[in-house]
């Protein structure tokens, strides 16, 4: 008979969210395989778990996935753990899985801590629904071209990202969405746990001047950008009311006569017609 797969969550930080479920998984497993054994194996320790421990972080999955599969087809039970949260959440644990699947052996997924869900709710955000993007680009240009693509999504949108990167990573989001609010949630359920809320660019102002501080920025961050608001929506079909204007002088500019100027200016930038008009004959009488 096959063996089984168990993916156990551990906790972010607070201890006691270790469930008795995720610790029976551990001690019933013929091994368990962690990202990191050190930390796994304070884990274990601490509920004195002494089932044997072996590495499977990025750097070996890829080699030894198909062996931990193999061990599972042929009747062992083999536990996963990452550092914290839930594994295969932006973690390797994913390419195990998948593996598993793939050759048909047993997987068996337990609920528990995430950093995701946790960010999510505890950003204030009322947007009902979020997008999880994993961790934040690292250029500059893959974090505006990333922002720019879910500009138009209804969705909170949740990322992992590096204290050392935050300040330059809020200052792409606030000059991307300067009207949405952000929440920084640092050190989800520890002792120095922090949820900092606000506009943008407040929220990047005030991790920049904490930066320049003794200590700087620490801890595991997750940032969740709240969804298109009235403020941006307003000020999107102001920008655009604008942006018509502007066009509707170029092509009055260009000589072309009224009826031709609102037919194209309507055509370019799918407004009406009247409205089109309207902007050309004021163009005319600027």
């Amino acid at each position: 008979m096959p063996g089984k797969l168990a993916i156990v969550p551990t906790p972010l930080g607070n201890l006691g969210d270790m469930t008795p479920r995720a610790q029976d998984a551990l001690r019933a497993a013929d091994v368990v395989y962690a990202e990191d054994t050190r930390v796994t194996g304070k884990l274990l320790r601490v509920f004195d778990i002494a089932t044997p421990l072996e590495r499977l972080d990025e750097q070996v999955m890829g080699q030894r996935a198909s062996a931990v599969v193999e061990r599972v087809l042929a009747g062992q039970s083999a536990a996963y753990c990452t550092d914290a949260g839930m594994p295969g959440v932006s973690d390797p644990g994913l390419r195990l899985v998948a593996a598993a699947r793939e050759a048909g052996a047993p997987v068996e997924v337990l609920p528990g801590a995430s950093a995701v869900a946790t960010a999510y709710v505890a950003s204030g955000t009322t947007c009902p629904r979020f997008y999880f993007g994993g961790f934040f680009p690292r250029k500059a240009s893959e974090q505006r071209a990333c922002l720019d693509a879910l500009r138009g999504l209804d969705a909170a949108l949740v990322f992992y990202e590096s204290p050392k990167r935050l300040v330059a990573a809020l200052g792409v989001v606030a000059e991307a969405f300067p009207l949405r609010e952000v929440a920084v949630c640092r050190e989800l359920t520890k002792l120095h746990e922090e949820v900092m809320r606000g506009l943008a660019p407040e929220v990047r102002d005030a991790f920049a001047a904490r930066a320049g501080e003794p200590g700087g920025i620490r801890g595991e961050i997750a940032f969740v950008v709240d969804g298109p608001n009235g403020a941006e929506a307003a000020q999107q079909a102001a920008d655009a009311v604008e942006a018509a204007r502007v066009r509707a002088v170029q092509l009055v500019d260009e000589g072309l006569r009224a009826k031709e100027a609102a037919k194209a200016l309507a055509e370019e930038l799918g407004i009406a017609r009247n409205d089109a008009y309207e902007m050309v004959m004021a163009a005319k009488g600027r």
